[in-house]
């Protein structure tokens, strides 16, 4: 394992602060994982515990379709459907 890699305890330490940042970053109009990432300077695997974390609690929610990559863009929930 690299040992940059962060563990998964410190990660979830961070949701509620990093929920801010992905929330900040789809502000701008609905992105895939990768770009989130790159927005924020976060490595890909934190991002995406994120935003599921996020849709799971109703901030943000995914488009229906697919880019060409194979990757699902998400976008903020619309208003009123936040937990």
């Amino acid at each position: 394992m690299d040992a940059h890699r962060r563990e998964l305890r410190d990660i979830v330490r961070d949701e509620m602060l990093m929920r801010d940042e992905v929330v900040s970053v789809l502000s701008s109009g609905p992105k895939t994982i990768p770009e989130m990432a790159a927005a924020i300077a976060r490595p890909v695997r934190e991002v995406m515990f994120w935003v599921m974390s996020a849709r799971k609690y109703g901030y943000v929610e995914e488009l229906k379709e697919p880019t060409n990559e194979g990757y699902y863009k998400y976008q903020l929930a619309q208003k009123g459907e936040q937990a």
